[in-house]
């Protein structure tokens, strides 16, 4: 039987302990909702002052060069490579990750002429599938949308197949795909291959060169911790750059922005890929957390990772009912995340948010919590588990506040 005396054990054992302090947690809260939205990093702050009244304030304009601003995407996605095994001129941090979804989707459409299916999962986050039906719609019928069951995805690979576009990590059960056998299964075929790494990066180790993956994309506020709306990235395997013209292709993309002609003429390399202007501050939240995850490496927070979750799920488990575990149970084939299904469980997870225990609901009856080994401890876990089992015996739950829904769950 597993007593509180032996989870603050662990936790004083925790190699990875001394990373909690630096996250501005608030007094009193028990966050597990960073596979949502990270918490502050304290570094961000000091970052953000320097880069507003120093690079801004101060430097203005000329800060695109003296503080190398027009370099910052494919400096921060060189460090970002180092989480997902990427080569450093693979990766750029830009846009946001709906956008970069659809930059991928319309490459791998010109890399597959003659091809006319977009495939996918059924369940996969929205933004994914709904990007693939505007690529559809735009081209005219010329590609459409195909979405099977996961179990279903390495039987519907055939030849009309253009590209695959499947999540890494499942934003609702945490499921994790085996990347390198999909992606070999895909490619025999003749199709590509597009990791959606939204939840993975930054809670379990990925290596997408190994796997010979042809694209991925990725965010930046959940467990890089770069803040609400932070930056995305996307990643290009180096064979594939320069037979891409962009689809959206902007100013900054431009081989020779600066020369201000009419023409598109793609820069060389991942750099073609760059839409927009980059969000410098953006960009500096983000290379905050960037740093902290790669310090703490991923091989480490990985393995706190399956410990965290393992307890979670034998907690609940002997001590509640009514609870029916929604994430795998094989820690080899889950993310950072646990998903519990409750017939009450947005009112039960709105409770649990009212007494600090922060998680978050996704329909149509998952109790979701993440666990980001950075600055979750083993005594939040056993806390957590101590709040939900008095909420269930009390019914704390059930009153009219907590089963309001409110705009965001």
């Amino acid at each position: 039987m597993i007593t509180l005396d032996d989870i603050r054990a662990r936790d004083a054992a925790d190699p990875l302990a001394q990373f909690r302090d630096r996250f501005d947690l608030p007094e009193g809260v028990n966050y597990l909702d960073g596979n949502s939205l990270g918490p502050l990093p304290k570094s961000t702050l000091p970052r953000m002052h320097s880069v507003l009244s120093e690079e801004w304030g101060r430097d203005l304009i000329t800060s695109w060069n003296r503080h190398d601003w027009i370099g910052f995407p494919r400096r921060l996605g060189a460090k970002i490579s180092q989480l997902i095994g990427a080569k450093p001129e693979e990766v750029l941090a830009v846009d946001t990750a709906s956008i970069n979804i659809f930059k991928l989707l319309s490459a791998a459409i010109q890399l597959n002429p003659g091809r006319r299916t977009i495939l996918s999962e059924s369940g996969n986050f929205p933004t994914d599938v709904y990007m693939i039906e505007g690529l559809a719609s735009v081209t005219g019928g010329q590609v459409e949308q195909k979405l099977v069951e996961p179990e279903e995805i390495e039987a519907a690979l055939n030849e009309d197949v253009a590209v695959l576009l499947l999540p890494h990590t499942h934003y609702k059960s945490g499921r994790v795909h085996d990347m390198q056998r999909i992606t070999e299964k895909a490619q025999a075929v003749g199709a590509l291959v597009i990791w959606d790494l939204c939840h993975t990066v930054g809670a379990l180790p990925v290596d997408l060169n190994a796997s010979h993956a042809d694209f991925a994309v990725g965010c930046g506020y959940k467990y890089l911790n770069g803040g609400p709306g932070a930056p995305a990235f996307l990643f290009c395997a180096e064979r594939h750059q320069d037979k891409v013209f962009p689809v959206l292709s902007g100013w900054l993309g431009h081989s020779k922005p600066f020369d201000f002609v009419d023409e598109f003429q793609p820069a060389p390399g991942i750099q073609r890929f760059q839409c927009s202007s980059p969000s410098i501050l953006g960009l500096a939240a983000l290379e905050c957390g960037v740093d902290i995850t790669i310090e703490a490496g991923m091989e480490a927070l990985r393995e706190k990772s399956i410990t965290l979750c393992e307890l979670f799920i034998t907690l609940v488990e002997s001590r509640t009912t009514g609870f029916t575990l929604a994430s795998p149970r094989d820690a080899t084939v889950r993310g950072s995340q646990i998903s519990f299904a409750h017939e009450h469980g947005y009112p039960i997870m709105q409770a649990l948010i009212s007494r600090g225990v922060i998680g978050d609901f996704r329909a149509p009856n998952l109790l979701r919590f993440g666990f980001t080994p950075l600055y979750v401890r083993y005594e939040d876990v056993w806390n957590a588990v101590d709040v939900l089992v008095d909420i269930m015996a009390t019914q704390a739950w059930d009153t009219p506040e907590f089963h309001a829904r409110a705009a965001v769950t």
